[in-house]
């Protein structure tokens, strides 16, 4: 052995080693992938919000005019 020089490992060592080497670097991929997973969550819900406008939002527009008509004709002036 050189001087200085670290002992060489012994083959389960060595395979500790990579099997930690692949550990770690898989947690580091994971951060990049579950910031994938949440942009694609928030797409989804915005998806979902966007179908509920178009669903819902004549039957709602129309109730509010309804309200806002009845109210009109009551009081006398405008919303």
């Amino acid at each position: 052995m050189r001087p200085g020089a670290a002992p060489l490992l012994g083959d389960l060592e060595v395979h500790v080693y990579w099997i930690h080497l692949l550990l770690t670097a898989r947690r580091r991929n994971e951060r990049g992938a579950s910031a994938v997973e949440y942009g694609l969550l928030i797409a989804g819900i915005a998806a979902i919000i966007v179908a509920a406008v178009f669903l819902f939002g004549g039957f709602i527009s129309d109730s509010f005019q309804g309200s806002c008509d009845t109210i009109a004709s009551e009081v006398g002036g405008g919303c």
